[in-house]
């Protein structure tokens, strides 16, 4: 799991962050159990994210030898590339007083 799925002060992952790892796991294709184990989700909690997926064309699924694989799709990686890159913008690396203060870059100067 990647360091940026995880929120710092809860470890709590949010909804974007697993919809952002199953899309990870999924990139080369992949079955439904390797992303359970790999997401650290219930049967329950997969089926429903798997099924939002495929509904929002996020995650594509085929037969390959018998087997149901799950890929992501072309939009699928693209909303796996602008999650990281948001990410990436919004991560904060000063605190004062406890209070997460936003990087110079995304300050508003008059």
């Amino acid at each position: 799991m990647h360091p940026w799925l995880l929120d710092e002060k809860s470890k709590r992952r949010d909804k974007l962050s697993i919809i952002a790892e199953i899309l990870e796991i999924s990139k080369d294709g992949t079955l439904k159990t390797q992303i359970m184990y790999k997401a650290n989700l219930s049967f329950a909690q997969l089926g429903d994210y798997l099924k939002f997926l495929i509904n929002a064309k996020l995650l594509a699924i085929y037969d390959q030898g018998g087997r149901d694989v799950y890929a992501a799709t072309g939009k699928g990686l693209d909303f796996l590339q602008r999650h990281v890159e948001l990410t990436e913008l919004l991560s904060v690396n000063e605190t004062r007083n406890g209070v997460k203060i936003p990087p110079r870059a995304l300050i508003k100067r008059n």
